[in-house]
């Protein structure tokens, strides 16, 4: 139990304030969000923007919930999707730092069901803890093994250990461990298979207790929201172009929804006020405050966090400059800068969160809505909002 000190000062610094007059570069990014939004048929979103832990804008625009009329306000609950991999690659670190384990280890020391994987580069055992955060293994991206043709009667995601286990002997490493990047969502999986190995704990009590607890996260959850935070909950919705009239039709996808044995690598519920306070802890924001910063040092030192922005392979090796993946963190440059982050996509959520660790800036958004509409223009007004934010990121505080 963190001390009450602690949490107020984590929350305290969440406050809003005012951006300064001469921060056009905020304004450019809000500008581009809110293009975006409109031009992808976004229902409802937030962002926000930080500087050494205290909030500088965030806007807010749609709905929560379109059928029910309910805007998107700063208590509205999204979903993160793989943001969530960062709190699973925290634990693993955190456990490394406190001796019960090596990033080193081979995973089949945990997972010895792994070996059924057909691995025609070697063997199995070859592949360690540091690959799986590093995403360098070479296991699959998606969680199921086949296509998905969105039938109603399939579960939205497996959802026992059991399922995962049953798919392995049909299912192949798709490159050498350790020779390239692979983004890969069952790879968190069996991180979190380690995690409730060593602790004896389910996944999210590990992480309530260990990080969410210390942070004052009170806000997040996984799975089916808790009774009393139901009316902030978001609804999720995908966007489709009719093939014959061509007009466009928005779809419900419901508030909650199960994600099943992919919690690990995607299950973080929580409203942008509670990410905020993760960026702040991500950042180091204490403000000289002993109590808090003695929070944050307990969670993850400095030294272990800077291992995790540090380049473990290129995300393609053709191309360099197009950014780098460390431990589940995404590494690009800007400039002589250096920014951080990981996006997040499940159901019709879609979010990113990107900081500048030099400058403890930071950028939050969210969505709720995905579109597969193609809509004119919303591509580019896409890119145009990711180098607005780019940009803002790479400015001296």
């Amino acid at each position: 139990m963190v001390c009450a000190a602690a949490l107020i000062s984590v929350t305290a610094r969440t406050a809003v304030a005012q951006p300064a007059l001469t921060d056009t570069s905020w304004r450019t990014v809000q500008t581009a969000f809110r293009r975006y939004t409109t031009a992808d048929s976004i229902v409802g979103a937030s962002i926000a923007s930080m500087r050494n832990g205290v909030v500088i804008a965030r806007d807010n625009v749609g709905m929560g919930d379109r059928a029910l009329r309910e805007p998107v306000t700063d208590a509205t609950i999204f979903h993160w999707g793989s943001i969530t991999k960062t709190l699973t690659a925290i634990a693993i670190m955190q456990l490394r730092d406190r001796g019960k384990l090596s990033l080193d280890d081979r995973i089949t020391t945990y997972l010895p069901e792994l070996r059924q994987i057909h691995d025609a580069f070697g063997s199995m055992d070859d592949i360690t803890l540091r690959m799986l955060l590093s995403h360098s293994a070479g296991t699959r991206n998606g969680t199921w093994p086949y296509g998905d043709d969105n039938s109603p009667w399939q579960p939205f995601e497996p959802t026992k250990w059991e399922q995962l286990v049953a798919m392995m002997p049909y299912q192949q490493l798709l490159f050498k461990p350790g020779t390239q990047f692979g983004y890969s969502n069952p790879g968190f999986v069996y991180l979190a298979r380690v995690i409730e190995q060593i602790t004896g704990d389910p996944w999210i009590h590990y992480i309530q207790k260990n990080i969410w607890t210390p942070l004052g996260l009170s806000h997040s959850y996984v799975n089916t929201t808790p009774y009393h935070l139901a009316g902030d909950r978001s609804n999720n919705y995908y966007v489709h172009r009719d093939s014959t009239t061509r007009a466009l039709s928005i779809t419900a996808n419901g508030r909650d929804f199960n994600p099943g044995i992919t919690i690990p690598n995607g299950g973080w519920n929580a409203p942008l006020t509670d990410l905020l306070t993760y960026t702040a802890f991500l950042t180091n924001a204490a403000h000289d405050d002993p109590k808090l910063q003695h929070t944050y040092d307990l969670i993850l030192s400095r030294k272990s966090l800077s291992e995790m922005w540090s380049q473990v392979v290129p995300l393609d090796a053709a191309h360099p400059a197009d950014g780098s993946m460390g431990l589940s963190f995404f590494l690009y440059g800007v400039g002589a800068e250096r920014i951080i982050g990981h996006t997040g996509s499940q159901a019709g959520f879609r979010s990113f969160l990107y900081f500048n660790p030099r400058t403890a800036r930071a950028v939050i958004a969210v969505y709720n809505t995905s579109s597969f509409a193609n809509l004119a223009g919303a591509a580019r007004a896409e890119r145009a909002l990711n180098d607005a934010v780019r940009q803002y990121l790479a400015k001296s505080p």
